[in-house]
């Protein structure tokens, strides 16, 4: 096994050709023989590059519109030879073929062709084959060959090939795991893509894959190492999102900002402005508003302790005068669609604020898949895109609920979706004025959230808490109804929850003598 191996000939073969001008032309004047295929090879050549058809080596034209055309001795043997062993000398002499120091290639675009809704036809024909095999066997053989998959790593080639003569084994070894990277997860791509073409919701097996977008000081806490991987989707949100300012994100941060967002985006701009602010991946405060400085102001007043050091999320453009009253604490960062140059301004001046654009809101009623790993194992299941209208409520107590109410039960339970269970949320006026969360007991979480109004009315100076007269939404049944009672006695004039306790009738009872409205939506938010 060698260390330094000169680079003599390379075969590039890619889709993406960015760079590829470039970088064949400076290995043509460092004396590098270049082989290529098809449009590469037409593109080197068009270029005034000399460039030999891999046709030339192995004997035979391309064929079956392309798909047959490295899938041979004089390509793979020149990628696998072991040049330190004599019988596999003998047999690249007896043969005719050349050993290839260098392999360039990129994939056919099957995961772009995916992404722009390709047929399932033209799915297949993207997938490449020939690419992984070549990457493959070069990467293996990284001992004397050096393989290129990404075109971010062509000046990291050039760098190496003069500063070391060729390349070394410490540079080999790095491309070939980002080889082995790269087929691992366009396979893992297509089996994804296939399982759900033909309706396989539970394959025997499935592969997940990431890039990586950020390494990180830490993970949760500073003796966790951590690393941030995005998975090529166009999924608006933290992890497309273009930072304006600020040091790098956490992985707090991140985690806190994509809850704070998925949430905001249940409320539709046609509707209103609506603000979320987000702690410890909590709401502490969520509202809808005639502005955004309005809908601002509405959120954090619900709970403006926790507020300090929070996420803030928008489901639309963040104005200047907006940006102007988030100002007034200090807060980690601020994601939204867009923002005005005014309001990129104001927060200029505030060095350790993130701002984060993404220029759109994801999409709630989407499907995708959540993955959570356990000991041994992962759990996969779909994202929690269900909603209830108002049309699918049923009132099942004596009193029904007034327009207001139900509007307002309907924007608590769309917030209690997004809260850790058991969660209960007091909302009045498109605005939360309590939230409890994460407890173990439902009854716990409801006098939390009681006792937060209680805390807004002291904060903003009010002559009773909020809660009286507002409504309360719970993400899963009442199993008794203390939790209910405990809503009641903190003036909740109305509940929205799932139903399906075993002691519904106890707690619809227990409703009407409270003088509550009640309605079930036959659906449960579990937030684990």
């Amino acid at each position: 096994m060698t260390d330094t191996v000169s680079v003599r000939r390379a075969l590039l073969s890619v889709s993406d050709k960015t760079g590829l001008i470039d970088l064949a032309r400076a290995l043509d004047a460092r004396g590098v023989e270049l082989v290529s295929t098809g449009g590469t090879a037409k593109a080197i050549r068009d270029a005034g590059l000399p460039v030999r058809d891999v046709a030339e080596l192995t004997g035979f034209p391309e064929m079956m519109d392309g798909r047959v055309k490295t899938l041979h001795p004089a390509v793979h043997g020149g990628l696998l030879a072991l040049r330190d062993d004599a019988a596999h000398v003998a047999a690249m002499e007896a043969h005719g073929i050349g050993a290839i120091d260098l392999l360039v290639v990129n994939l056919y675009p099957f995961e772009e062709t995916v992404a722009k809704g390709g047929d399932y036809a033209d799915c297949i024909e993207n997938i490449d084959i020939g690419g992984p095999a070549m990457i493959r066997a070069a990467a293996k053989n990284h001992a004397f060959v050096a393989t290129v998959v990404d075109v971010e790593d062509y000046d990291a080639l050039l760098a190496e090939l003069d500063a070391q003569g060729g390349t070394t084994m410490a540079f080999r070894q790095m491309l070939a795991q980002r080889a082995y990277a790269r087929t691992a997860a366009y396979d893992a791509a297509v089996s994804t893509w296939m399982a759900g073409a033909i309706g396989q919701d539970t394959p025997r097996r499935r592969a997940v894959a990431g890039t990586l977008a950020q390494e990180m000081r830490y993970g949760e806490n500073p003796h966790q190492a951590a690393a941030f991987y995005t998975d090529g989707s166009a999924r608006p949100g933290v992890a497309t999102a273009r930072q304006h300012q600020g040091k790098a994100l956490s992985y707090n941060n991140i985690n806190d900002t994509d809850a704070a967002f998925e949430l905001v985006a249940e409320f539709d701009p046609k509707d209103g402005p609506a603000v979320a602010i987000i702690k410890h991946a909590n709401p502490c405060g969520v509202a809808r508003g005639a502005t955004f400085a309005q809908a601002y102001q509405r959120a954090f007043d619900c709970d403006r302790v926790s507020a300090f050091g929070g996420i803030i999320a928008l489901n639309g453009t963040l104005d200047g005068d907006t940006a102007q009253a988030i100002t007034g604490i200090f807060t980690e960062v601020v994601i939204a669609p867009d923002a005005t140059d005014e309001a990129r301004e104001v927060f200029s001046a505030k060095k350790n604020l993130r701002l984060l654009t993404t220029g759109g809101l994801p999409d709630p009623r989407s499907t995708g898949r959540v993955w959570r790993q356990v000991a041994g194992g992962y759990l996969v299941q779909d994202r929690d895109n269900g909603f209830v209208t108002a049309k699918d409520v049923k009132v099942v107590t004596k009193r029904t609920p007034s327009e207001a109410e139900l509007r307002d039960m309907l924007f608590a339970w769309t917030v209690a979706k997004h809260v850790k269970s058991n969660a209960i949320v007091y909302a009045k006026d498109a605005a939360t004025v309590g939230v409890g969360a994460g407890q173990m007991s439902r009854v716990d979480s409801s006098r939390i959230a009681a006792r937060k109004g209680e805390d807004m009315a002291e904060a903003l100076e009010l002559a009773q808490s909020p809660a009286i007269g507002a409504v309360v939404a719970s993400d899963a049944f009442f199993p008794f109804a203390d939790g209910l009672l405990a809503a009641a006695s903190a003036g909740a004039t109305a509940v929205i929850q799932p139903g399906g306790s075993m002691r519904d009738e106890e707690v619809i009872a227990a409703a009407d003598e409270a003088g509550l409205a009640m309605v079930f939506t036959g659906m449960r938010h579990f937030r684990h």
